[in-house]
């Protein structure tokens, strides 16, 4: 069976043209909504991915219909085919997942996607690092001074509340318990 799905971002766009082309090319089922591609849970589009069966094919009129990113069409398509499942798009037949050829582009794309997101990770970590060399800190800022924190710390060792403590600074007892 051919599953086909249509999108349009904004309801003044109409899904004609692209219900039109599925059903030319033998679509037996079509799910629709107007939703942004940039929004990755789409009920319609789980909707199709769910009534999905080994040897289905999911299509669409273009690729941008169904993900935004290369991350997003990665994990669409490996939902499609852990049920056994194809996909097809009109629009670009170099990805079909139905065919030899298809698969290479996909797995040449699942390839790049793991480099970039590897090469983000690296940078990342660069600029975190060279960050901390320059004194920069991460996460939130202290809610007590130093002082205050020596101050706190030598009130709970005199066996004073972590309550009292706490209220007198305008913070938690638990925030004074980390201290």
């Amino acid at each position: 069976m051919i599953v086909g799905y249509a999108r349009v971002s904004t309801d003044g766009q109409t899904l004609d043209a692209q219900q039109s082309a599925l059903k030319a090319a033998g679509a037996d089922r079509i799910f629709a909504e107007k939703v942004s591609g940039a929004v990755t849970d789409r009920r319609q589009l789980a909707k199709a991915i769910a009534s999905l069966n080994a040897g289905d094919v999911l299509l669409v009129t273009r690729l941008d219909r169904l993900a935004r990113s290369t991350r997003h069409l990665l994990n669409v398509l490996a939902t499609i085919s852990e049920k056994g499942a194809g996909f097809r798009s009109l629009a670009d037949a170099m990805i079909d997942t139905t065919s030899a050829h298809g698969k290479l582009i996909i797995a040449v794309l699942a390839a790049l996607a793991e480099f970039e997101r590897s090469m983000i990770l690296a940078r990342t970590d660069e600029g975190r690092r060279r960050a901390q060399a320059r004194g920069v800190r991460f996460g939130r800022k202290p809610k007590l001074s130093a002082f205050q924190i020596s101050e706190a710390v030598a009130r709970r060792a005199n066996g004073e509340p972590l309550t009292d403590i706490g209220r007198s600074y305008g913070v938690s007892h638990s925030t004074i318990s980390r201290l």
